[in-house]
């Protein structure tokens, strides 16, 4: 199915499935959003433990003002 065919077959939805439709989509996005920050951190986690980066109050004392 071509993302044409598929817009054309959301037009002929009712408004309560395209608002289902939506909503699923929605939380999809932000259930991806959620992956992608975790991975994101693990990555970050693995380059700090690898060079061997250790981060101290002192780095982070400027951040509570």
């Amino acid at each position: 199915m071509t993302l044409q065919e598929i817009l054309n077959s959301i037009n002929t939805l009712s408004t309560e499935e395209r608002d289902y439709l939506f909503e699923f989509l929605r939380k999809k996005k932000e259930e991806s959003r959620g992956d992608n920050f975790w991975e994101g951190l693990q990555k970050f986690r693995k380059v700090i433990q690898s060079e061997g980066i250790i981060f101290t109050e002192q780095d982070f004392a400027d951040l509570h003002k």
